[in-house]
């Protein structure tokens, strides 16, 4: 069943308001232009600072309407734990269809009316139906987990499956092309690798346009993050004269038009959106939050990330040895999962115990049989770098159990950090009958939730 009224909510995560203002005063988002001049416009307001400012928070509290206070979703792949119903639930339960295209840190409710494709670092949620989305799915997943190591490959199975899934799942010509495109400019420069992000955000459309046209959805959402990586890498790129560090020239040349790329890549996203959103349907596009220039880690050279080569061997260089499960998150972060709560706690002292000179290399966060763990070092090391292991006992042993160099275990993340999250975000809301007007309050992330209800006229807690 399709009520007369639709909801197509766009999920670019991160995109900034005072960004998006700039380039379409130059003139360079022509999509994002007219769809401004099309809606009500609002700034929303996160309601939280750090360490609680992450999108995987915020994102949690837009699909609910429930601040952080009250959903308790603080680490990205434990949307599964979430206790409130979000948005599609409540769609689904009335009867109406829904498809939720990569939204992130999400769970549903089964049975669904109508499919579910998880984001692509969870590890707990499966698609729905899972078999239908499997082979999309996992080859995204990986492409997005590990973009930054190079000793991650697919197998040729792989890419025939994928392959074979979008030739019969909306496959444009378009895509085609801009992957050809994309794929001379490589063989031919040597360069712009990182560029692939707009064509996994590409194919993601192709996907999400052609669901919603056999679902025909009451409620449906569309997250992407692309731009939302390069703003965290390239902002010193951008604007390199409010950093210490400078980029070199060689970086300035290959990514300093790297955020507004990403920008005009989603502008035109927009633009197919715009075509596909009928009189009937109220187009949202929401971004839950926002960056800004990071200058925190200035005065010691920026930024720097370190990511296990394979996570397996920096737990076995600790000793761990009991049944664990381990998944990659973001950047350098990763999950492990214990059997038992013990073997977790035994872990947890055993990775606190690896230092390079004197410094602990792990942040840990363990919660029962979970830990959420990643390098905490920051700043440039040496190439000569020795990780060492000590006693995880807590005796005073002057020297360590063993020692590795660092970068046999770890490789460095090429970029330097330069963007962190700001609370603002940017809410635009086209209805169908195109009025525009500009609202200069902000408004709460907590609003979201019950006003698409209410657009829908679907009955709830919040009515």
């Amino acid at each position: 069943m399709r009520a007369k009224q639709s909801v197509i909510l766009l999920e670019f995560n991160e995109l900034c308001p005072s960004l998006m203002g700039q380039f379409i005063q130059q003139g360079k988002l022509p999509n994002f232009q007219r769809f401004y001049h099309e809606s009500a416009v609002y700034t929303t307001d996160a309601e939280e600072q750090p360490p609680n400012l992450e999108p995987w928070i915020q994102w949690v509290t837009v699909h609910t309407g429930q601040p952080y206070e009250k959903h308790q979703i603080f680490f990205l792949d434990d949307g599964h734990k979430l206790k409130f119903p979000s948005i599609w639930d409540t769609v689904s339960a009335a009867g109406y269809r829904v498809w939720v295209c990569g939204s992130m840190n999400a769970r549903y409710d089964t049975p669904l009316n109508g499919a579910f494709l998880p984001d692509y670092w969870t590890t707990r949620q499966t698609p729905y139906p899972e078999q239908e989305f499997q082979a999309f799915f996992n080859f995204v997943k990986r492409q997005v987990q590990e973009h930054t190591n190079d000793s991650a490959s697919l197998n040729w199975q792989e890419y025939w499956q994928f392959l074979t899934f979008m030739a019969t799942h909306g496959l444009s010509g378009a895509t085609i092309g801009a992957i050809a495109q994309q794929l001379l400019k490589e063989r031919r420069t040597g360069q712009g690798r990182w560029q692939r992000a707009t064509i996994l955000d590409r194919l993601q459309w192709d996907v999400f346009r052609w669901y919603y046209r056999k679902i025909q959805p009451q409620f449906s959402t569309f997250f992407i993050n692309s731009t939302a990586h390069f703003q965290h890498l390239h902002w010193r790129n951008m604007e390199p004269s409010r950093f210490q560090v400078q980029p070199t020239a060689q970086e300035q040349a290959e990514y300093e038009t790297a955020i507004l790329l990403g920008y005009q890549a989603m502008d035109r996203l927009i633009g197919e959106a715009l075509v596909l959103a009928d009189d009937q349907t109220t187009l949202m596009l929401c971004t839950a939050l926002s960056q800004q220039p990071c200058f925190t880690y200035e005065a010691t050279g920026g930024k720097r990330l370190y990511r296990p080569r394979r996570f397996e061997e920096v737990l076995t260089f600790a000793g761990i040895t009991g049944s664990y499960e381990c998944s990659p998150v973001m950047a350098e972060e990763f999950f492990l999962r214990f059997d038992r709560e013990s073997d977790a706690w035994a872990a947890e002292q055993q990775l606190a115990a690896l230092q390079i000179d004197q410094q602990p290399v792990m942040r840990l966060k363990r919660q029962g049989n979970e830990i959420y763990t990643g390098c905490g070092i920051f700043d440039q090391l040496p190439a000569q770098a020795v990780l060492q292991r000590f006693d995880s006992k807590g005796d005073c042993a002057s020297e360590p159990i063993s020692t590795l160099p660092f970068f046999d275990l770890f490789y460095q993340i090429e970029d330097i950090k330069s963007g962190m999250h700001h609370p603002d975000g940017i809410l635009w809301i086209r209805h169908p009958n195109l009025n525009h007007t500009v609202h200069p309050d902000k408004i709460s992330l907590q609003a979201i939730a019950p006003a698409i209800l209410s657009l829908l006229e679907v009955p709830t807690a919040y009515s």
